[in-house]
């Protein structure tokens, strides 16, 4: 079976010195607005900008440094998932599907984490939405 190519669905973004600067203007109600959704974000409102900049081009996804560190978790909680349905995989392969309590159990785990790991990003996708709709 042919395995897709994922080396380059996850690009990393190295911080590199700001040079280049775009002028933008706005009228003070909406740098009021532009300044409260940047603070509601979590970040400076060059950072915000930059961000529904790249976001809008479709270069890179709008989260914050501590959404970040929940998807890394997220990520590292799905790839365990991963291993221990391999594990199972294995295991019933080499007998009838009789399920162990353990397995049963396993298989309870597996539900509830895919529960909160899809709860955790329907979070992130509604305050995306919020954040670039301009609520706050």
């Amino acid at each position: 079976m042919n395995q897709p190519d994922l080396r380059n669905a996850f690009v990393v973004y190295a911080p590199e010195a700001k040079s280049r600067v775009l002028h933008v203007r706005f009228g003070a109600s909406e740098m009021a607005r532009v300044s409260a959704a940047a603070e509601e974000a979590g970040l400076t409102v060059s950072a915000f900008m930059r961000s529904l900049t790249l976001e809008g081009a479709g270069v890179r996804p709008f989260f914050t440094e501590r959404d970040q560190a929940v998807l890394d978790l997220l990520l590292a909680e799905i790839a365990a998932l991963g291993v221990r349905l391999n594990q199972f995989s294995r295991a019933a392969r080499r007998r009838e599907a009789v399920w162990s309590q353990e397995e049963r159990s396993m298989v309870g785990e597996v539900h509830r984490s895919v529960a909160a790991v899809l709860l955790e990003l329907r979070f992130f996708a509604e305050r995306g939405r919020r954040t670039k709709g301009g609520e706050t």
